[in-house]
């Protein structure tokens, strides 16, 4: 029996969306159709002297209405935040937040919480929100915030999207790692059944406020994390940012991405390559926040990375078994002729420069194996792999076959082994 459609009049009634509804009569009943676009606006902003009183960013920086700037500026009612932060960062900067917020009348609760990457499951995520519960929080009006590392902004971003559905909530990320990666995308989540983030949401902040100062207090070895993931987008997409890294990584390590006394431009190419890093990432996940395209780039050292830092935790950071899969991916990568041997031992100089492992006992051909296995079933049914093809630029591969896979695994078992430390 023929179905006949037509579009329900919606026009006297104010939406929020530009939805629309179809619906359908056939023999066995009638059918809704929705076609409900989702907009999603957030901001990602640099800022210096985010706790200086003089700045109020972290309180109004996330309001893009400036009527509703003025109105909230206007009123004589105390602004009120729940905070959320790592307490290792607590220990550095905890009372000057404490000083920031009373010194904007602030009515503040501030959690401090061990957001490891051990501690990073839905009992975290519970925990938070009974306390954001107890706090009677609005959840139109009084964004979340979120101050640490990646995992403190991925466990406190799942626990918002949870709570009444959805609640604002604001990101500021104190290592390098975080500042241009998990601070700027729209995933949040916790490790399940020994899997990583496997629990979680596309739900981005309101927010995402950037301070390289915070970069200062962070050890050496989280620098080098970091920079593995701006490694990732060099390979990727920006032969430029390569150069930079290539050329001053070992200045940004030294320096942790802050200004010095000597003279050198050692601030500027903080700024430049943190920037492009941010750009070149942001290009990648804006267009495909929901990951509709299973091919994407930025999963570049991260089809074997996951098994192996959930196998060898806490002993590898996240960045240093991305970069070990990276580093195998590059020898896959010149054993289909997509690299020349120059560009490959370029970009081992460079990761190794970077203070960065290359190779890891841990990452055996059968986690190798297994790994890629695994990607298939999440992905599509392809393996969806990205590889260099030369210095910043890329492809997706679905078609490697076993023995390329074997050759490059003992081709870089024999030649980085003997020289790597395996943490």
């Amino acid at each position: 029996m023929s179905r006949v459609s037509k579009k329900v009049n919606k026009d006297s009634v104010d939406c929020v969306s530009a939805a629309k509804i179809y619906e359908s009569t056939g023999e066995k009943g009638t059918t809704w159709t929705v076609v409900s676009p989702i907009i999603l606006t957030y901001q990602v902003v640099e800022t210096l002297g985010l706790l200086d009183p003089t700045n109020d960013t972290l309180l109004l920086g996330h309001i893009t209405d400036p009527h509703q700037l003025e109105d909230i500026k206007k009123t004589n009612l105390p602004l009120r935040r729940f905070v959320v932060v790592d307490q290792e960062v607590n220990k550095t900067y905890g009372a000057q937040l404490a000083e920031y917020l009373e010194a904007h009348n602030v009515l503040y609760k501030i959690l401090a919480l061990p957001t490891t990457e051990e501690n990073k499951s839905m009992e975290m995520v519970m925990k938070i929100l009974e306390e954001i519960d107890s706090f009677s929080l609005d959840r139109r009006t009084e964004p979340i915030i979120a101050i640490g590392g990646g995992v403190c902004l991925d466990i406190v971003g799942l626990a918002a999207s949870l709570y009444r559905r959805r609640t604002p909530y604001i990101r500021v990320p104190t290592t390098l790692l975080s500042y241009i990666d998990a601070s700027v995308g729209a995933k949040n989540g916790v490790n399940f059944a020994s899997c990583k983030n496997k629990l979680g949401s596309y739900i981005p902040p309101a927010a995402a406020f950037l301070d390289l100062a915070f970069i200062q207090s962070v050890p050496r070895r989280h620098i080098s994390n970091g920079l593995a993931e701006m490694l990732k987008m060099a390979l990727m997409k920006h032969r430029g940012l390569f150069e930079l890294l290539e050329k001053h990584g070992r200045l940004l390590l030294d320096t942790k991405f802050q200004a010095d006394r000597s003279g050198c431009n050692c601030l500027q190419v903080a700024s430049q390559s943190t920037r492009i890093a941010i750009t070149t990432m942001l290009e990648e996940l804006a267009p495909n926040l929901w990951e509709d395209d299973l091919n994407r780039l930025v999963d570049f050292g991260h089809l074997i990375s996951p098994a192996l830092e959930m196998k060898v935790l806490p002993s590898l950071l996240h960045g240093e078994a991305v970069n070990i899969d990276m580093s195998y991916m590059v020898y896959v990568s010149q054993e289909r002729g997509l690299l020349t041997e120059e560009e490959k031992q370029r970009i081992l100089s460079c990761m190794v420069g970077l203070e960065l492992p290359v190779w890891h006992q841990s990452c055996t051909m059968e986690l190798i194996q297994k790994s890629l296995q695994d990607r298939l079933k999440h992905s599509g049914g392809l393996v969806r792999m990205p590889l260099p093809v030369g210095l910043g630029q890329a492809d997706i591969f679905n078609s490697t076959s076993h023995e390329i896979l074997c050759r490059a695994y003992k081709k870089w078992c024999d030649e980085l082994s003997v020289a790597s430390d395996s943490h």
